[in-house]
């Protein structure tokens, strides 16, 4: 753990595995509840000098923390690939993607602009100005361990803030990394505090209950995050959410089929599908449904599973076996209800993949209503395809989900693409784009995907209060 400027080590650890052969990587210092204690103490005792430095002197340690990043990209997506078991192709892209929230942040903050209000009266000016929420407490995940937590810490500390991160119990070595790089660069004691635990329970009450803390901002589950909010309202402490999702993939006639399953099959595929944005529904317009599904299943012919650090290897492990199992159940689910298995649909135990997690890349057509995958997020390597007919059927059951991060639609109908834009309830929409992410774009969804925007202007603006002065002149 880091806290307060020092690496503390204790007898209690937890053992960290390869999931894409079951290997112990590490072994890590289990934190507890005391320790959350103290590091937002730490934190609390650092925010006055933090504060105080100017927008520029805190942009430098970012911009000399992204530099460091990007010389040591080789190296963290190495170990990402290892503890996460993304292809490494893939985690170099992460790490490039984390270290662009450490520039982008470094430059924004220059930005943070107030304003003056006119009024109504002549004596009276009205000046509004941006200062520092406090003492943040940030919770990340394990499917991308690195970049969700420069895309916590860098508006947080850029702003003025201080943090307590705990990142998730699968994925503690490359929080650790990243935190060696903002000590290295010389961020200031107290400013950033890790806590790594394999018992998240208490850790999370802590930063929820404990009133130094002013902001919890988590990256992870539907179920979780609800838990997290309601243990946080009585203090009406300010929370972000960024949750489940359950995309939307909607191809019109219009478009090119061949060029559609390219692309859904690579954002279908992204981290084994592992990935929030990933597409869980998707829709083709009947009439070119046939020729969709034959190049769909062709890219999934060519797809390789294995070791992330094998050449050739884009298909990695999911996190663990759980996940395995849930992918699992939803594919008999839709097979016994129905839906026609294109390729896959198993568990992959074949040339010592035995030893990992690992499910093969799935291709499922015919769904209905009733099945699970329909409803539930899948977070594996399946692709559930689904019929319609028109535009206003295929946006009503869009919309037919709980959830609202991403949506996917490809057309060549510019006024179409607009009105599925503003149609869709969802936070993000990728139009003939499978990548509508950017560290100078806000990320965040609507319902019960998410509160809250990171990324761009809306990402720093999360860890800020509003404060206006009224002056009688």
């Amino acid at each position: 753990m880091f806290i307060n400027g020092e690496w503390i080590k204790s007898d209690n650890t937890f053992a960290v595995f390869n999931p894409a052969n079951g290997e112990e990587i590490g072994q890590v210092t289990d934190g507890n509840r005391e320790d959350a204690r103290r590091a937002i103490d730490a934190a609390q005792a650092a925010l006055p000098g933090w504060s105080a430095l100017t927008v520029y002197q805190r942009s430098d340690y970012l911009r000399r923390a992204y530099e460091l990043m990007i010389e040591r990209k080789a190296d963290l997506a190495a170990l990402m690939t290892k503890e996460q078991g993304k292809p490494i192709k893939a985690a170099m892209a992460e790490v490039q993607y984390g270290a662009d929230y450490l520039l982008w942040f470094a430059e924004e903050v220059k930005r943070s602009y107030g304003e003056t209000i006119p009024s109504a009266r002549p004596d009276q000016r009205f000046l509004v100005h941006h200062q520092p929420l406090g003492v943040v407490a940030a919770v990340t995940p394990w499917n991308y361990p690195v970049s969700m937590i420069t895309r916590k810490v860098a508006p947080a500390i850029a702003a003025g803030c201080t943090i307590v991160l705990k990142p998730a119990e699968a994925t503690p070595l490359c929080a650790i990394a990243i935190f060696e790089i903002l000590q290295e660069v010389g961020v200031p004691a107290g400013v950033i505090n890790l806590v790594t635990s394999n018992t998240p329970g208490p850790i999370g009450e802590e930063f929820c209950t404990n009133p130094v803390v002013k902001k919890l901002t988590f990256t992870g589950s539907t179920a979780v995050g609800k838990k997290l909010a309601q243990d946080a309202a009585p203090q009406l402490k300010r929370v972000s959410m960024e949750l489940g999702g359950h995309a939307p993939f909607i191809v019109f006639d219009d478009a090119d089929p061949i060029h559609a399953a390219k692309g859904a099959a690579l954002v279908k595929f992204l981290n084994t599908g592992q990935a929030c944005i990933s597409p869980n529904r998707i829709f083709v317009q009947r009439s070119i449904i046939e020729p969709f599904l034959a190049e769909f299943e062709n890219r999934i012919a060519k797809m390789r599973a294995g070791s992330g650090t094998e050449q050739g290897v884009n298909i990695g492990p999911l996190v663990n076996e759980a996940a395995v199992n849930k992918v699992n159940n939803q594919v008999v689910d839709a097979v016994e209800k129905g839906a026609k298995l294109h390729a896959g649909g198993k568990v992959l135990t074949e040339a010592g993949l035995d030893k990992g997690n690992f499910y093969a890349p799935t291709l499922l057509s015919g769904i209905t209503e009733d099945m699970l995958i329909y409803r539930e997020e899948t977070f594996g390597p399946v692709a559930a395809v689904i019929p319609f007919d028109t535009q206003e059927e295929v946006l009503e059951k869009a919309n037919d989900t709980n959830y609202g991060l991403a949506a996917y639609v490809y057309t060549q109908n510019l006024s179409r693409a607009m009105r599925m834009f503003e149609g869709l309830h969802f936070g993000m929409v990728g139009i003939n784009d499978i990548n509508p992410t950017s560290a100078a774009a806000p990320f965040g969804g609507m319902k019960e995907s998410g509160l809250g925007r990171e990324g761009a202007r809306e990402g720093l603006m999360e860890y800020y209060e509003t404060k206006l002065a009224g002056i009688s002149i």
